[in-house]
């Protein structure tokens, strides 16, 4: 080869480095600069609330967030293991835990709504006139009323063993009313409507799909029944696969008073789902 052919070449080798080179600049080679990995829980996905409020992070940023929607408790696992970046949850008794294992940052309120009873409109079992949510579940067990658990370790399932708990009952002595159904809030709802027995829910998930439901609101009003959600950003000191950027970043903007005002106004069949709570 001449020594013109190669001095074509050698300007042909350099002009795609170049080239290759601004492209992974500019985000084309590099896809973990412009993605963010949200693991969140079902709820939060299936109420729709994600799907109106993140168009809203990527027109701002330019980033694309993939929803990871799982129950909070497998979650955070996720986190753990390096699968997310930042967490969307609602399970503060499993959220101690990750936070003083040094897996998140910090850990922000974002919203609440609430849990509730949900069971057929006859309501065998009185939950109805129950003064607190510990009489109400008593009284389900009492009467042995069918009774559908997600049992997936979600903040929901975290929230009814609670329950039980501070009821003084024990779930693996119940019958066959009592069913484990290892499944999320949308299916676990509509086995409890097609079964005529009772669950707990959130509410968020409950209203978006209430049109489609027979069952009901049985039992509502006490404070343990309280559903606060909280964002976490995940340590890349725990995992260095962690986008600590876009991370912060995603915590900062729901917590801003633009997206606060967002989920405030995110209604499903005329029931506000979610009520911002953000703290400065």
């Amino acid at each position: 080869m001449n020594k013109t052919k190669w001095l074509i070449l050698v300007v042909v080798v350099i002009a795609v480095v170049l080239v290759a080179a601004g492209l992974a600049i500019s985000g084309v080679f590099s896809p973990a600069e412009s993605r963010l990995i949200l693991a969140t829980t079902t709820s939060t996905q299936n109420s729709g609330l994600l799907d109106f409020i993140l168009p809203d992070f990527k027109s701002k940023y330019g980033v694309k967030v993939d929803v990871v929607a799982v129950g909070s408790g497998q979650a955070l696992e996720n986190a753990k293991k390096g699968d997310a970046d930042v967490v969307l949850s609602h399970a503060p008794s499993l959220e101690a835990p990750f936070m003083d294992q040094g897996y998140g940052i910090f850990k922000w309120k974002v919203m609440y709504n609430q849990f509730a009873m949900v069971g057929p409109s006859s309501d065998p079992a009185g939950v109805g006139s129950a003064w607190n949510v510990t009489v109400a579940f008593k009284k389900i067990a009492d009467n042995s009323s069918t009774f559908l658990s997600r049992s997936d370790n979600s903040g929901t399932y975290t929230k009814e063993m609670q329950i039980w708990a501070l009821a003084g009952l024990n779930t693996s002595q119940f019958g066959s009313w009592y069913k484990e159904v290892g499944k999320g809030m949308e299916d676990t709802l509509m086995m409890t409507d097609e079964l005529g027995g009772y669950t707990l829910t959130d509410e968020g998930t409950y209203f978006t799909l209430i049109t489609t439901l027979s069952i009901v609101e049985v039992f509502r009003n006490d404070i343990v029944l309280f559903n606060q959600y909280s964002v976490i950003p995940v340590n890349p000191a725990k995992n260095l696969n962690v986008n600590v950027k876009y991370a912060v970043l995603f915590a900062e903007w729901i917590v801003s008073p633009e997206t606060q005002d967002l989920i405030a106004s995110y209604a499903a069949n005329g029931h506000q789902l979610f009520f911002p709570n953000a703290e400065p």
